[in-house]
């Protein structure tokens, strides 16, 4: 009885990321500013705490989704070369998250937020460089173009924290105040 307790608490919190996962997809359709969103969170939260395959294939079902709406409210192509770059940078937080498994340390998640922020800014930075044709392919462009992401970064940075922290506070509290007390034996 008891290993049926606990299979049905790990099944009650994988239902429980997932759906965090889901509504932080949906938080990218609200308002907000220019790359402050959940998708990093997003990301370092699912590979943290739901199995690896759904872990990777989430987030980027929940993208695949959602630019296209954006696409269409914001009037611009939905896909291009740098999405790639983009689900790529994603897919790498989700393996950053696998470094969280086991762990429930703010200060290990909060690094690891802090991780998936640059090493979002440096993939799709170099893809705008690489791609995108608005600086010479030269030393000098690459600095130009992550100079000029420098505004946005702050904006990337915040919304991982800050969606980081949601993500992994709702999980943390709902595991024990509601999921923990079902495992206890009963006497």
């Amino acid at each position: 009885m008891a290993d049926r307790n606990v299979q049905s608490s790990d099944s009650n919190r994988r239902t429980l990321a997932a759906g965090l996962v889901i509504l932080g997809a949906v938080s990218r359709l609200l308002p907000h500013p220019p790359n402050m969103t959940s998708v990093g969170a997003m990301g370092l939260f699912a590979g943290s705490r739901l199995k690896k395959w759904q872990a990777l294939l989430l987030p980027l079902a929940c993208m695949l989704i959602t630019d296209p709406i954006l696409a269409k409210i914001n009037g611009y192509a939905a896909f291009r070369w740098g999405t790639l770059f983009i689900y790529a940078s994603l897919m790498l937080n989700v393996l950053i998250g696998r470094w969280l498994v086991k762990s429930d340390s703010p200060a290990r998640i909060g690094l690891a937020a802090v991780i998936c922020s640059v090493q979002f800014f440096v993939v799709t930075n170099f893809s705008v460089w690489l791609l995108d044709g608005y600086y010479p392919h030269t030393w000098a462009g690459l600095v130009a173009c992550y100079v000029a992401a420098i505004p946005f970064f702050q904006w990337t940075f915040a919304g991982d924290l800050i969606y980081t922290a949601v993500l992994f506070g709702i999980y943390a509290l709902v595991d024990r105040k509601v999921l923990r007390p079902a495992e206890v034996p009963a006497r």
